[in-house]
């Protein structure tokens, strides 16, 4: 009996520390923002870069740990699915580079435009879809954002235009993304993503000339993570100064692990960009965890030592958490708090992901226009008919 009584009041005990501790956490005064200074840019062909010190607000730092732990959670979950055999096919993930999507989202307005290349799931966070809609689509069920049918590589939402499969081929349509932008006459700037494995691509530098020409507002964003596949850079490139490849478009190169440094070059590009002055190329010095892909190990080509010196030299949310603690706009408890928060958004969507149906085989034939009467679509031989609704 005392045994039971003892461990009744342990329980209890537990269950009002957890009250209290947010009590602490609500009653303590935290600054409103901090000030911290970033790393100078490099430049190429500018006199002036974005400043080296910026204001960081309690509210928006919180937002941003909170977005960047999500986007680490929601990748690490996608490894243990792939893992399990419920994800199958292409699978590359970004954990490692959440300043990258976090910090160029925090620098644009909701309805600039982006596209990037296939390594996506990041950024069709950060542009607005849910996590469950997220890894929904890569375990392919109806309720993933492209309803099962684009998978890790195929994601959409509104102002983003993928996930793309092809290597370096979203460039030239990040330009004419650019061009629809100045046609239409809004006031509206197209962020175009491409890895370092890409850059030396012949239809980037024809996107360069054509957006240097007509003035496009057209950011050109090489994520430089040090490996296009497993090659480094330095056996890929004559010159890794990715920043200064548009030649006759100026440059800037980013600490891509930094999401303020990330922030205020973004904002200062995208200024750049609607002040008329046409395109801007931005280099964001980054580093992934994970391999390639799912089925590349990643450490066949680099070491353990070199990706776990990352890990504690430069993680970018360790780098975002140390300077709120320091600053005092936010409490090692609060952090924690969010990070269990996370955590629990991730295991439901992980839930939804595996439980939801997949959509049927009619699905294969859906959404071929965006709005045009039904029609039929010949199937796998001409037996076979599907009907397209938009």
């Amino acid at each position: 009996m005392r045994k039971m009584l003892a461990a009744v009041s342990r329980v209890l005990a537990g269950t009002a520390q957890k009250p209290s501790s947010r009590v602490l956490v609500a009653s303590r005064n935290f600054a409103n923002d901090a000030t911290f200074e970033i790393k100078k840019c490099d430049l190429h062909r500018l006199e002036e870069g974005p400043p080296v010190t910026t204001v960081l607000t309690r509210e928006d730092g919180l937002k941003y740990y909170r977005m960047m732990q999500t986007v680490r959670r929601m990748e690490l979950k996608a490894d243990q699915l792939y893992k399990q055999k419920i994800i199958r096919g292409f699978c590359h993930l970004c954990d490692g580079q959440e300043a990258c999507c976090v910090g160029l989202e925090a620098g644009i307005n909701p309805t600039d435009h982006l596209i990037t290349a296939y390594r996506a799931h990041g950024f069709t966070f950060t542009r607005g879809l849910s996590v469950r809609a997220i890894l929904a689509e890569l375990t392919g069920r109806r309720g993933g954002c492209a309803k099962g049918k684009g998978g890790s590589m195929h994601m959409y939402a509104k102002n983003f235009y993928g996930g793309n499969g092809i290597v370096g081929a979203q460039v030239p349509l990040g330009a004419g993304i650019a061009l629809a932008c100045k046609y239409n006459g809004k006031d509206e700037v197209c962020l175009t993503l491409y890895g370092d494995g890409a850059a030396n691509q012949g239809q980037i530098f024809e996107a360069y000339n054509m957006a240097a020409l007509w003035k496009l507002p057209c950011i050109f964003i090489c994520e430089n993570n040090r490996y296009g596949m497993g090659t480094s850079v330095e056996r890929a490139a004559a010159s890794t100064d990715y920043y200064k490849r548009g030649d006759f478009i100026p440059g800037l190169r980013v600490d891509g692990m930094d999401i303020l440094c990330v922030r205020e070059a973004t904002k200062f590009a995208a200024a750049y960009c609607r002040s008329g002055k046409g395109p801007i190329l931005m280099e964001l010095q980054t580093y992934r965890y994970h391999g390639h892909s799912m089925s590349d190990p990643g450490v066949s080509y680099r070491t353990r030592e070199e990706i776990q010196e990352v890990r504690s030299k430069s993680d970018p949310i360790m780098l975002l958490k140390d300077r709120m603690v320091n600053s005092n706009l936010a409490s090692v408890e609060e952090l924690k708090e969010i990070d269990v928060e996370v955590r629990k958004e991730i295991e439901d969507a992980a839930q939804f992901a595996t439980a939801d149906p997949e959509p049927p085989l009619e699905e294969l034939g859906y959404h071929i226009y965006s709005s045009d009467p039904p029609f039929e679509v010949r199937g796998a031989n001409q037996w076979i008919k599907f009907k397209s609704v938009s």
